[in-house]
């Protein structure tokens, strides 16, 4: 039996085969950990009770949330939602879900709020209620420290000609400022005294443009559609700027008249499911009304489950318009990007720029790609 047929197995039939297989280190010690906080209870249920002491490998020493998200990063996403299914379905794990308190206890957090997204189909209409505040924290979190970001990319460029009376630091002409004050230099002191600060002043751009946001929403996309949903909520409100948003996987679900609220944005994602990105795209272009003023922004994987001949239709179809065309590939946990390199490679030929960056980045990118 070859070690990794032996590793498999080890992990398929639990604990109880380690005197047989071995035991198991590392990250194949944490997945063995969380299949046995769930599975272990087929065990229990037949009188192979666990081992007590500080080794032990008792369910009450993990709690659901904190298994809800050791089982997510440790599996892949369609062993996850497997996981999650067996755990409410069959052993109705829903602590999380029929405990206020356990809410109230629970420190907000991104990781939260996607574990919170898979759930609040299933949530008791009372406990409804709990999860979108505790949602809502997170969101508003993430809102305040994108948002000046986003503003601040958007705000205009600055005038080299024109001069300002408003004493800012991001407007600070510090050129101007040595020259005009030359004749204040103290030799004594070898410094210069400012008696005169000169200002540059920014020309606010005119921003008449469409942002078209097409997002993928299979279940690796949680962390995108997020970070998504609120950059759609701060672009809308830029004055001159309609936004258009969609998520897909092989369904289109349309939040475009949601916006402003990223909540309700999020809570119309279905997590999971295949992926048809060429029906998505095409569905995007009755947003575009303006093609030399409209960016289309293609956030996935470019895991394209369908064929390709639709996607690439509807992108050269888009770029023969000058739309201009961005995609941005998904990022792992660590910020480190995944895509599939043939569709990507491909989307760029056909004059996409795919780039992979996060939130704050975006931003800035658009608004060199908007100018």
């Amino acid at each position: 039996m070859s070690e990794q047929v032996k590793r498999r197995w080890r992990l398929a039939l639990g604990r109880y085969a380690e005197q047989q297989l071995g035991g198991l280190t590392g990250g194949d010690g944490r997945a063995d950990r969380a299949l046995d906080y769930l599975y272990g209870r087929e065990y229990d249920k037949r009188g192979l009770h666990r081992p007590d002491g500080p080794g032990s490998l008792d369910p009450t020493q993990m709690k659901a949330l904190d298994w809800l998200g050791e089982a997510r990063k440790l599996f892949p996403q369609s062993v996850f939602q497997v996981l999650q299914d067996h755990a409410l379905d069959r052993y109705g794990l829903s602590e999380l879900l029929d405990d206020p308190k356990t809410l109230d206890s629970l420190e907000p957090n991104q990781d939260l709020l996607k574990t919170l997204l898979s759930f609040h189909g299933r949530a008791r209409p009372e406990i409804k209620d709990k999860l979108r505040q505790v949602a809502d924290a997170v969101i508003q979190d993430v809102l305040r420290r994108l948002k000046s970001d986003v503003q601040r990319a958007f705000s205009g460029r600055r005038n080299p000609f024109k001069r300002s009376h408003i004493a800012s630091a991001a407007n600070f002409d510090w050129r101007n400022t040595l020259r005009r004050n030359l004749k204040h230099y103290d030799p004594k002191a070898g410094r210069i005294i400012a008696e005169e600060l000169r200002f540059l002043s920014r020309e606010r751009r005119r921003l008449p443009w469409s942002v078209v946001l097409c997002v993928d929403q299979s279940g690796s996309m949680t962390d995108s559609i997020i970070h998504s949903a609120v950059m759609a909520a701060i672009l809308s409100g830029l004055p001159g700027v309609r936004v258009s948003m969609v998520l897909f996987d092989t369904s289109i679900i349309d939040v475009t008249d949601r916006l402003t609220d990223p909540l309700e944005t999020l809570l119309s994602v279905q997590l999971g499911g295949g992926t048809d990105i060429g029906r998505a795209v095409e569905y995007c272009e009755r947003f575009v009304e303006t093609p030399e003023r409209t960016v289309f922004v293609l956030i996935s994987d470019f895991a394209e489950g369908a064929s390709p001949r639709r996607l690439f239709r509807a992108v050269a179809r888009m770029n023969e318009a000058r739309v201009r065309l961005i995609g941005l590939s998904a990022l792992d946990e660590l910020g480190a990007p995944y895509h599939d390199e043939q569709i990507a490679g491909r989307l760029t030929s056909l004059g996409m720029q795919i780039g992979a960056m996060t939130p704050d980045r975006l931003a800035q990118w658009l608004a060199e790609v908007m100018r």
